[in-house]
């Protein structure tokens, strides 16, 4: 699935990430974890194709996409990756319904099909009676999971999650942290979340741990 190799990044002087590799799996739900600064965030970023690594390849399902130009890798991942992030990145304007939709409508599908599979997708989530509720209607655990089902919307290859439920309280973080493991286990969906959690990296399959820019035992 994921195939990370001699992965480095800087920012000016100061060295993020220093040569990791990292591989994962189809259907694992794998947490990253770590003090601040270690380079977390930055390793999510390049794997989810945010940001180039100075070196190194990421191959996801066979794709080097550290080798696409920038309209191939911004069509790659919005076909093969869906995000969530600490702060949901909802846009307010639009209903939970129009937020879902926004990937596959970006992906030129029908409004049709779109809509179709947005419904779908908020119903499983438990969301149907929210469909045409803007994100101020919504509490915190609702625009979460508005998030998951956009992260969802154009069947990605995974799932790159930071800080998911860093922002919830602990009944909406506990469903939250259920919700990954329910979307592994009905799609084989594959789930590499960020996080200082100690309750959610416990749960995961795999726990890696990085350490002034190096993976750690």
């Amino acid at each position: 699935m994921i195939h990370a190799s001699n992965i480095t990044k800087s920012f000016g002087s100061l060295q993020v990430l220093k040569g990791i590799d990292l591989d994962i799996q189809q259907g694992e739900v794998v947490s990253i974890v770590g003090p601040s600064g270690a380079g977390k965030t930055t390793l999510l970023q390049i794997l989810g194709t945010l940001e180039k690594p100075d070196g190194g390849s990421v191959l996801i399902n066979g794709v080097d996409v550290t080798k696409l130009k920038d309209r191939e890798m911004s069509r790659f991942r919005n076909l093969h990756l869906g995000f969530v992030f600490q702060f949901h990145q909802l846009l307010p304007e639009f209903t939970a319904m129009e937020n879902v939709m926004i990937p596959a409508l970006i992906a030129r599908q029908s409004k049709k099909e779109a809509r179709q599979r947005a419904e779908e997708l908020l119903t499983f989530l438990g969301l149907k009676e929210r469909l045409e509720h803007k994100p101020n209607e919504l509490s915190g655990g609702e625009k979460q999971r508005v998030a998951v089902a956009r992260a969802l919307m154009n069947h990605p290859d995974v799932i790159l999650a930071d800080e998911p439920s860093g922002s919830l309280d602990s009944n909406n973080k506990a469903e939250l942290h259920q919700l990954f493991f329910d979307l592994r286990d009905k799609f084989n969906q594959t789930f590499v979340i960020v996080t200082h959690d100690e309750e959610l990296a416990r749960l995961t399959d795999r726990t890696i741990h990085l350490k002034d820019g190096v993976i750690v035992d």
